[in-house]
């Protein structure tokens, strides 16, 4: 007497999963990537701290260590930085302002750009690089 049986077992293997894991992993590299903004000079060394805030800024306020400014990676004079901070936050007024400074630039400088947030009522996050 014979028995056959009536299940065959496939040994093939089904790429349907694989391509579902490797789109999930596109979308959440393609998201995470664009909440990261680089400052806009390569050149800055931040301070280090050990409090990291994330946060999606509006525009950066870059500070070199010459104290050149830039706003949005354009080079810009310490006395135009209101007027300019002024037009963009228009837009949009309850987003944040990331602020880029070399940690050799006097805390003098960091105190004036300050105060024009405080002036203004803008939210003002000063950038920092984990230790």
């Amino acid at each position: 007497m014979a028995l056959k049986r009536r299940s065959k077992v496939d040994s093939g293997f089904s790429m349907s999963s694989m391509t579902d894991i490797v789109f999930l992993l596109l979308i959440f590299f393609m998201i995470t990537s664009t909440m990261v903004t680089p400052p806009a000079n390569k050149d800055l060394v931040l301070p280090k701290s050990d409090h990291q805030v994330s946060a999606k800024p509006n525009t950066t306020i870059s500070v070199t260590k010459d104290l050149k400014y830039f706003i949005a990676g354009e080079e810009i004079s310490f006395w135009k930085i209101e007027r300019r901070l002024k037009e963009i936050m228009a837009a949009e007024p309850e987003t944040y302002i990331a602020l880029h400074v070399d940690e050799t630039v006097p805390f003098s400088v960091v105190g004036k750009i300050r105060d024009i947030a405080i002036r203004n009522k803008y939210k003002l996050i000063l950038a920092t690089q984990a230790r």
